[in-house]
Order: structure tokens, then sequence, then C-alpha cells
């Protein structure tokens, strides 16, 4: 992990960089070296540790912002020892002893149009496809593209897709859409190349709401065929 200042007042926690724990010999995801520094910022913050205004985790990276000494903080993550999560796969009932209580659940109508590419990228049938993403245990691990639209996290590398070569000009809002190692919710319609699978119609983001966004990083997220 590198540190890296970015203005008077933030550090940029680089996670492609060389770790102790990949020195090691442990092969770790830059997304769940991600997901570990996040969780132990949060943690700092709140026992004390850490005065930070923002933690904003990236696909590769964690700002913090809002530090009154960020050569001080610095020293102090060098110190740091993260956790690495195990991978977010959901239990069957063979193995069932992963608390599921704190997961969102999001009823997802499975009709997508793009469901038979996913099929055929994958090498499979569509109710395969289906039985993949409800038996996955997805993460948050950062909101990007448009106010609460999560990248979710859980599906074997080998399984990231390619997104359209041509974007949808309007993609309808609670579109449950697959692109790259990610899946993701489209809050509000919007242009967008990401393979469609399903909709739901939970709402993801709501001005009025204290936290706006529904699913923000670190939450953990069951998809259940509605």
């Amino acid at each position: 992990m590198r540190i890296r200042p970015v203005g008077a007042h933030a550090l940029l926690l680089d996670c492609t960089a060389p770790t102790d724990i990949a020195e090691a010999g442990s092969d770790i995801p830059e997304a769940a070296m991600v997901e570990a520094w996040r969780a132990e910022l949060w943690r700092r913050r709140e026992r004390g540790d850490l005065v930070a205004v923002e933690i904003v985790p990236a696909a590769r990276t964690v700002l913090l912002d809002g530090l009154p000494d960020p050569t001080t903080t610095a020293e102090q993550l060098t110190r740091w020892a993260p956790v690495v999560a195990p991978a977010t796969t959901r239990p069957n009932q063979a193995n069932a002893n992963v608390d599921e209580a704190a997961d969102v659940v999001v009823p997802v109508c499975f009709d997508g149009p793009d469901l038979p590419a996913v099929a055929g990228h994958w090498g499979v049938d569509v109710p395969a496809v289906r039985h993949r993403l409800t038996s996955t245990r997805f993460r948050v691990a950062f909101c990007g593209f448009a106010p609460g639209f999560p990248y979710l996290t859980g599906l074997p590398t080998e399984l990231a897709l390619p997104r359209l070569a041509t974007p949808r000009p309007r993609v309808p809002a609670g579109s449950v859409a697959l692109a790259g190692p990610y899946a993701g919710i489209y809050p509000g319609a919007s242009p967008g190349g990401w393979l469609l699978v399903g909709r739901t119609d939970l709402v993801l983001f709501d001005v009025a709401a204290d936290p706006p966004a529904r699913l923000g990083p670190g939450t953990t997220v069951r998809m259940v065929a509605a």
C-alpha cells in the first residue's frame, strides 16, 4: 500500500502497490485490500484513533479527506494492519455460519434483455445465471458513476464481463446489471453500457434520507428472485 498526499488535507491510499501481506505470499485481490482498509479506517475513526471528514473507497484506492495533520496520519497508517475478510460468498444450508442479519435483501425480477448474452459468456444457461446471482453474497465496494450507484463485488474474477460496444441511451431506474467483475444497480434512469439481467423496485437514492444512498460501501447484499 502506497500513501500519496493530495492537496493540503488529504491522503490517497493506493492499494495496487505491494503490501506486507502480499509480499508474504498471499494473493489478495485489490478489491479485498480496498475493503480491508475501508473497514479498518472506519473502525479507527469510530474509536477516535483517526480524525477524517471523508473516507472514500474506489476500485483501487481509498481517499482520506479533511485530515488536520496528514503527515501524522500517514505515519499512523504505516503501523496499522487491516484484516482482509473472506470472500463474500453466500453460505449454503450445509454451511450457514455466516451472519446474514445485516444483509440488504434486493428483490430482483430476472428478465433483463442481456441474460442470454451473460449466459453465453459464462457458458451456462439462463437459469444458471439466476442461480449464480441469487447464491452470491455481494458487498458494496464503492459508489460511483451516478449518486447511489453501488459497485458490488462477490463474483469470481473469471466471470468478468465486457460492457456493451455501444451504450444504451437510457437504462431504466432499478436495472440490475453486470460489467467487468462487478454487479450494479442503476439508482435512476441514465445512459449505460452494462449488461442488464433484471430490475428491482428498491429505492437506492433519496436526497431526503440519511444517508441518501441505500447501499453504501461495506454493505452486504443478497439478491432474491421476485
